[in-house]
């Protein structure tokens, strides 16, 4: 297994039969990756330490990582999120998602109450689980800002998607390039973020005040190499994560312009 930190310590003065050292005298030596078992060297782990002068690792690589990652998640999410919104002259079952229904002085999402589908490239179909929700999900829908009439068909309603106009084709354009914008900005602000904490956690001892309750001390940093390996993997993200929100937008783009 790779190995992120390795931190050794020795003692001129010999050490005990079972590899522990006598009094305020130690050898020990610490693996940041490798299997942790009793007596071995592992993740978090000591090998040859008393319990006074005991040190624990503690791999901040994969935590640094996994935010990063699920930060740039949810920037693609939240612009994934917005772009649905937008009126493009095609129906789309996910289009009316953000739409909030209130009915009995509560308030849910639309999907969250009826069932919506594509009848064609220009129809939606809402059946709510509750007929009696009718009116409700029609008025919701006419106050959106879809610019639909949708029209009760039995116990369900039937919203024909008007023709997009040039301006409104331009309107639409304009807010999906401010989404792209956006969407990188915040992919950036994730990376900087992870820069940031490698380089905050190169070779870092935590030295606490109080004797008695540190004597489990704690080091949290990266070897050059360590931190060299990390930045290329989050400058790898960036660019994935860049580039999905950038094929995103420009589907998006086109299935307007296409129209």
């Amino acid at each position: 297994m790779e190995s992120h930190n390795l931190f050794t310590k020795k003692s001129s003065h010999a050490l005990g039969r079972n590899g522990c050292a006598k009094g305020r005298k130690w050898e020990y030596l610490l693996n940041l990756s490798t299997t942790t078992r009793d007596g071995e060297i592992g993740e978090l782990g000591v090998a040859n330490a008393d319990a006074d002068s005991r040190i624990e690792i503690v791999n901040l690589g994969p935590i640094i990582k996994q935010t990063a990652i699920s930060e740039m998640e949810a920037a693609i999410d939240a612009v994934s999120n917005e772009l649905s919104k937008l009126r493009t002259g095609r129906a789309s079952a996910g289009m009316l998602d953000h739409i909030i229904v209130e009915t009995g002085g509560v308030k849910m999402p639309l999907n969250r109450m009826a069932v919506v589908s594509v009848l064609d490239s220009k129809t939606l179909s809402v059946t709510p689980y509750d007929p009696n929700a009718l009116k409700e999900l029609e008025k919701a829908i006419v106050s959106s800002p879809l610019g639909l009439n949708p029209k009760p068909d039995g116990e369900r309603l039937i919203a024909a998607i008007p023709p997009i106009t040039k301006e409104h084709m331009q309107a639409v354009c304009r807010v999906v390039a401010k989404s792209a914008e956006d969407v990188k900005r915040r992919i950036r602000r994730a990376r900087q973020k992870a820069l940031d904490t490698i380089k905050k956690s190169m070779a870092k001892k935590s030295d606490g005040k109080d004797k008695e309750k540190n004597k489990a001390k704690s080091v949290s940093g990266f070897a050059a190499d360590d931190a060299k390996r990390l930045e290329k993997e989050v400058e790898e993200l960036t660019k994935k994560f860049s580039k999905s929100a950038e094929d995103l937008c420009k589907a998006k783009e086109k299935e307007i312009t296409s129209i």
